[in-house]
């Protein structure tokens, strides 16, 4: 694979013939849309007709997972799942007695297709109160009382083996500081009797840089006792850009890294998975805190939007991510997004940290150069079942 930017003057025909390549591959590739208009800056991934492979790192196998909620559409996750090892099927509740709440949506289907495609699919446990929003009292109530953590539990293993499911993941956020230790001790007690029976249990980890960072995302977070806690682990190593907050990188590499290195002081290499954001935004401007509100977006819908306004695509060199402003109605817009050039500085640092693999939030929308570029740079691992 090869990552072109598009200067001025290109057009698809001019870079297929430059490379000797046909045009129909860069357009799958790249998901462009007839008549296969170009943005200036634009990253493109080409697949060559000839390499040798001089230069090229040796490729290792790594677990790559992805999250689905069940309202993805059919073709966007067949197409998906060759390049999945795990599919996290997002979410399953509870209530404060540990009945377990399905997803509002049938999820039986996802789990079928998962299977025929020999990736494992996996049961994402998450806390959301009545209004749909992480609750850290139900959390509160679960870790602090046994008999709703066994009664969660022996749901959470019966649910697991009725529906074919083949793990579970705990992804509570907003956990209180003081519930720290007891959120770990009920991690242990899923995984102790989840392996019994034969299925791994992960856990997801806000984006930590010490100990004792501040912030209600991160109190209740111990890296070091989670670790110990499940088989693996997901650094949601994204969100520095976000809806509420000003422009910038969703996940700058900088930043990555950061959480990264201090992951590693608490967590073997061999158990984290790197999250990777499979989205971008596009933020209004001027920014007002407490007022401003982006907009999430695909990465193809991002390209769109610059080749609609004939916006020159910019990449940062600190965060290494693409962004471009654009003018609508009069309202200038600023746009933070990822593509094939931020998402190889990503894998890179999979690569050289020896990490598990990667973990997507989320798959909802297709980006086939992304996987394209994933399978080039490492082999993906088929389920490894416990």
């Amino acid at each position: 694979m090869i990552i072109y930017v598009v200067r001025p003057g290109d057009t698809i025909d001019s870079i297929a013939s430059s490379y000797g390549i046909g045009t129909d591959s860069i357009i799958y590739n790249n998901q462009l849309s007839y008549p296969y208009r170009l943005a200036i800056g634009q990253a493109l991934l080409l697949t060559a007709n000839e390499y040798n492979g001089e230069g090229q790192e040796e490729k290792r196998t790594i677990v790559s997972g992805g999250y689905a909620y069940p309202f993805i559409r059919r073709f966007t996750l067949t197409e998906t799942l060759p390049y999945l090892t795990d599919l996290f099927v997002f979410s399953y509740g509870f209530t404060t007695e540990g009945e377990l709440i399905p997803p509002a949506l049938d999820d039986t289907w996802m789990i079928d297709l998962a299977l025929a495609n020999d990736t494992r699919p996996i049961l994402t446990l998450t806390p959301f109160g009545e209004d749909g929003k992480f609750s850290n009292y139900l959390i509160n109530v679960l870790v602090n009382n046994l008999s709703v953590q066994e009664n969660l539990i022996s749901n959470l293993l019966e649910t697991v083996a009725g529906k074919n499911y083949g793990g579970i993941d705990i992804d509570f956020e907003y956990i209180l500081a003081e519930d720290r230790i007891s959120f770990a001790q009920f991690v242990t007690r899923v995984r102790i009797a989840a392996n019994e029976a034969g299925y791994p249990v992960s856990v997801a980890l806000a984006p930590k840089t010490s100990d004792n960072q501040p912030g209600l995302l991160y109190g209740g977070k111990d890296y070091r006792l989670l670790g110990e806690a499940a088989n693996h682990v997901l650094l949601m190593t994204y969100e520095w850009g976000y809806t509420y907050g000003p422009p910038m990188a969703v996940a700058p590499i900088n930043k990555v890294r950061e959480v990264v290195e201090y992951a590693l002081t608490r967590i073997p290499a061999e158990k984290i998975n790197l999250g990777i954001p499979n989205y971008g935004y596009d933020w209004p401007l001027p920014y007002e805190k407490g007022v401003t509100a982006a907009s999430t977006i695909s990465n193809t819908q991002a390209i769109e939007i610059a080749i609609a306004h004939s916006a020159v695509i910019e990449f940062d060199q600190v965060s290494m991510s693409p962004h471009f402003t654009y003018d609508q109605d009069g309202v200038l817009h600023e746009v933070w997004f990822e593509d094939v050039r931020s998402l190889n500085e990503k894998f890179s640092l999979i690569q050289e940290y020896g990490l598990r693999g990667a973990g997507y939030w989320q798959i909802m929308n297709l980006f086939r150069a992304n996987w394209l570029l994933l399978a080039d740079r490492f082999y993906i691992s088929p389920p490894d079942y416990i």
